[in-house]
């Protein structure tokens, strides 16, 4: 991969209820990208890019269990993320819109209630105060949150590498579907090995 300077990196749904077998809605296979997720999340930390990390947070009858099993409700140990993924400073912006601060945060955990992360109201603004025009995507499902955040930041007109070694399905056609989708429309695909960059300074 080309010598690039990233501005953001996003973290999807890397949460206990899907990355491991005893969580409610298990993504086969997922455990393995935690160290995965946990280094770029470190590089990024390192580097002085802001990590994104989106995170189901459902209520107990959340509308969405209608077509998934109940998963990642709010305050429960299955929607936690893994301690490995977790940088030192952090914050949480909720769904509703809501006047929040980032100046200091390392990683945002931004709640949804949907597949979408877009549906979160704070995310527009959020990725306007963060200057995010070069985002890097990795996470679960492949084919269905990381693919509405990676299609959803392309739309906006942002540049988007997908770190394909990060990233576990529960389809394989389908995010081989993706994978092609998303490199039509622009996007980039990369290794987690690509990730030796000179370090940047944000400032927040």
């Amino acid at each position: 991969m080309k010598t690039v300077f990233f501005d953001v990196f996003f973290d999807v749904d890397t949460q206990l209820d899907f990355l491991y077998p005893a969580g409610a809605l298990y993504v086969p296979g997922a455990e393995s990208i935690v160290p995965h997720v946990a280094a770029l999340n470190q590089y990024a930390a390192e580097h002085g890019i802001p990590v994104i990390s989106t995170v189901d947070a459902h209520t107990e009858n959340d509308p969405e269990f209608r077509a998934w099993p109940p998963h990642c409700v709010a305050g429960t140990a299955g929607q936690h993320k893994p301690a490995a993924t977790l940088l030192e400073s952090r914050t949480t912006i909720r769904s509703a819109p809501e006047d929040f601060h980032v100046s200091n945060a390392q990683q945002i955990l931004l709640e949804k209630q949907s597949v979408d992360c877009f549906t979160n109201a704070n995310l527009p603004a959020l990725l306007e105060r963060l200057g995010a025009e070069r985002c890097v995507v990795y996470g679960v499902v492949t084919e269905i949150c990381v693919k509405n955040a990676a299609l959803g930041l392309l739309k906006t007109g942002r540049n988007v590498t997908l770190v394909t070694d990060a990233v576990r399905s529960l389809d394989e056609a389908k995010s081989a579907q993706f994978f092609q989708d998303f490199t039509a429309a622009g996007g980039e695909l990369a290794t987690v090995s690509d990730f030796h960059l000179p370090a940047k300074s944000n400032t927040l």
